[in-house]
């Protein structure tokens, strides 16, 4: 996937950079350019840690934890991360920029140097778990009040079931089924990310993404985030297998159309969708399973995206009645080449 921001190596410091200001106007700690450039550098490992940038592999591994443990580990590591960029800053400061006569002494962190990190951190981690849980394109609607107001706009919809999930709860108990589903749809956070889609609701064993117009049709991000979730249950097959005694399989439906999108709830808010897209395209995923397709494509959407990237290959199925829809809809497969330890995505899904 080509989405990852390199706009943010930018940007890090930045925010680095403006903690670093507060903390030198709020307690009159040096020359503030100083406190401007160790903040940079303390900031910046825990900013690229926060977008996947840095050690992605650890941060998958502590997001998965139950939140007391979440964190825990997270304050633990941005401790470490804090203690090891503030020795590289304080010798940055003393040998390219003179502020202070000692390096030792400069390398050890005052108490109240300490806590305000330990604020600042505290309140990134409570800031990035609530973005997590809710959504970063929910978390980001939310703050601006984006739909206060109904707004009608276009959006691209995918339907995301887990095949079997029902037979797999039978078989090892609810307990287990909440296991592998919620590792199901962490292994889907981060191709939807990458696409700069928005995972906006899970139903079951069903999970909701969205794109504006504009995202989902660049480079055909949306059937790229299809295929990019399949490449990592693939890679990650044998610890599927030995965990939970299967590699998941999903069915996929996605279309466009207008909707309108508006905040709802008093107590607990939500951005929702109203519109026949909504509809249509959960009557798509039921029709994937009928016509035993694992990726199925409006032919509106399709229309939209325009020639397809050369990987990507489709096979028109004509056109079928759905149900609440007076005209049919034209649908085709789409696959793409075999992903390295398994099947191209075109044959049949059990369950």
């Amino acid at each position: 996937m080509r989405f990852r921001w390199p706009w943010f190596y930018g940007v890090a410091p930045v925010l680095g950079a403006l903690a670093g200001l507060l903390y030198g106007a709020l307690f009159e700690v040096g020359p503030l350019t100083g406190s401007a450039i160790r903040g940079a550098i303390i900031g910046t490992p825990i900013m690229l840690y926060e977008r996947r940038l840095l050690v992605p592999a650890l941060r998958e591994r502590i997001r998965g934890l139950a939140t007391p443990l979440f964190l825990l580990a997270t304050v633990a590591l941005y401790i470490a991360m804090i203690v090891a960029g503030n020795a590289v800053a304080s010798t940055v400061l003393n040998r390219l920029f003179r502020f202070m006569y000692s390096e030792r002494n400069a390398m050890l962190m005052t108490d109240t140097g300490l806590l305000y990190a330990l604020c600042i951190s505290a309140l990134a981690v409570f800031v990035f778990r609530v973005r997590d849980l809710i959504g970063p394109g929910v978390f980001a609607n939310l703050l601006i009040g984006r739909y206060h107001r109904p707004i009608r706009e276009e959006r691209i919809f995918l339907f995301l079931d887990v095949a079997g999930s029902t037979r797999f709860a039978d078989r090892h108990g609810d307990h287990a089924a909440q296991a592998y589903l919620g590792q199901v749809f962490n292994a889907l956070a981060l191709p939807v990310s990458r696409s700069r889609g928005s995972i906006d609701d899970y139903i079951g064993d069903l999970a909701l993404v969205t794109w504006t117009m504009e995202r989902g049709l660049r480079d055909a991000a949306c059937l790229r985030c299809v295929f990019d979730f399949a490449e990592r249950l693939a890679a990650d097959a044998d610890t599927w297998r030995s965990r939970f005694g299967q590699v998941p399989e999903f069915r996929a439906a996605l279309h466009c159309g207008p909707v309108v999108t508006a905040e709802i709830g008093l107590e607990r808010h939500k951005i929702a969708y109203f519109g026949d897209v909504v509809n249509t395209t959960a009557r798509l995923e039921s029709l994937s399973k009928s016509l035993d397709v694992r990726v199925l494509v409006s032919a509106d959407l399709l229309a939209r995206l325009g020639p397809l990237p050369t990987e990507f290959t489709r096979e028109d199925l004509g056109a079928h009645a759905l149900r609440g829809r007076a005209e049919p809809l034209a649908v085709a497969a789409i696959r793409c080449g075999p992903t390295a330890g398994a099947p191209a995505l075109s044959g049949a899904i059990s369950g």
